[in-house]
C-alpha cells in the first residue's frame, strides 16, 4: 500500500511541471492578440481600413506639452524643448519658423476632428515626412463613427491607407466620455448641459498625465492670469498674429451658453493636477 502512494505522488510529481507547461502553451497562444497587446486603454490605431485592437503603447519618463499659445513667442525654450524625451503639440501648431521658441521635435501630436482638415491638407508632410510622430485624433461620435457615416474617421482612414507608416490614432467613445466624466468630477457640471465642448488641451492633458512620468508644459496660462492687471497681450496662437487676443478668447469662450470651450475653467482643474502629479509650469511659470 505504501509503495503503490510512493509511486503515485512520484507520478505527481512529474506531471505537475507537464501540466504547468501545457498549461502556459495554451493560455500564451490561445489569447487573442488583442488581449496580448499592450498600451493605454482609449487610444486605438486606425490602419489599412480598420481599426485594429493595438492599443497606443508609449511611455515617457518626461514629456514637454507645448501649447500653442502666443506666450511661446519670444520664449526662446526650443532647445531646452528639443532636449526633452517626448515633445506633444497640439492641433496644426507649426514648428517651422518658431524653432527658437517652439522648438523642432514632435514625438506626439493631438489633434480635434476639427483641425484633422488642416492637417490633411499639407498630407505628405505630417503623415509621410513625419512619421515618426504619433497622431491622437479626438472628436464626437458622429464625426468619428466608423460605420461608413463618420466624415473625419473616413478621413483618417483613407490617409492611413495612403501612408500606412503613420502612426495615426482615434480616440475612443468610451475615452470621451471618461473625459467628459473627468471634467465633471472636478467642476461639479455636465458639459452637455452646461453647453460647453472640452478643449483640445484638456484631451492632451490627461494623455500627458496617462503617458509620462513628469511633465513640463510651456506657455500654458493659469486660471487667473487675464484678471491680473499686469498681464502681456498675445495673440491666442503664436502662430496666427492677427488674430483676436488669448485673453479676450478664453473670456469669451467661457461664458458662451452653447459651443464655447470652458479655458479659464479648464486651467483651475490642472492647478489642482499640479498638486498631485509631477507638473511644471513653465513661460510663464505658475504659483501653485
Amino acid at each position: 500500500m505504501k509503495a503503490l502512494m510512493f509511486r503515485g505522488l512520484c507520478l505527481l510529481s512529474l506531471s505537475l511541471p507537464l501540466l504547468y507547461w501545457f498549461a502556459h502553451v495554451i493560455t500564451r497562444d490561445d489569447v487573442s492578440p488583442a488581449a496580448r497587446s499592450s498600451g493605454l486603454q482609449g487610444y486605438r490605431r486606425i490602419s489599412r481600413g480598420r481599426v485594429e485592437q493595438q492599443l497606443l503603447n508609449k511611455h515617457c519618463n518626461q514629456c514637454a506639452l507645448v501649447s500653442s499659445s502666443g506666450q511661446m513667442l519670444g520664449a526662446g525654450v526650443g532647445e531646452e524643448i528639443d532636449k526633452t524625451a517626448c515633445v506633444i503639440r497640439m492641433n496644426n501648431a507649426p514648428t517651422r519658423g518658431f524653432e527658437t521658441d517652439v522648438g523642432s521635435r514632435t514625438s506626439v501630436r493631438v489633434v480635434s476632428h476639427t483641425s484633422a482638415p488642416l492637417l490633411v491638407r499639407n498630407e505628405r508632410y505630417y503623415f509621410q515626412q513625419s512619421a515618426n510622430t504619433t497622431y491622437i485624433f479626438w472628436g464626437p461620435e458622429k464625426n468619428m463613427r466608423q460605420d461608413g457615416k463618420g466624415r473625419i474617421y473616413n478621413l483618417l482612414l483613407k490617409m492611413a491607407t495612403k501612408y500606412p507608416n503613420a502612426k495615426i490614432y482615434a480616440v475612443t467613445k468610451d475615452r470621451v466620455q471618461y473625459c467628459d466624466n473627468v471634467f465633471q468630477n472636478e467642476t461639479g457640471k455636465n458639459r452637455m448641459k452646461t453647453g460647453a465642448f472640452l478643449s483640445t488641451g484638456f484631451f492632451t492633458m490627461i494623455l500627458a498625465l496617462d503617458m509620462c512620468d513628469t511633465i513640463q508644459v510651456y506657455g500654458m496660462i493659469d486660471d487667473n492670469y487675464c484678471s491680473r492687471a499686469n498681464h502681456s497681450v498675445v495673440p491666442y496662437h503664436y502662430y496666427e498674429r492677427n488674430r483676436i487676443n488669448e485673453c479676450r478668447m478664453y473670456k469669451v469662450h467661457e461664458h458662451t451658453k452653447r459651443g464655447g470651450h470652458r479655458f479659464i475653467t479648464e486651467k483651475a482643474i490642472y492647478a489642482k493636477w499640479a498638486t498631485r502629479h509631477k507638473i511644471e509650469f513653465k513661460n510663464p511659470s505658475w504659483s501653485l
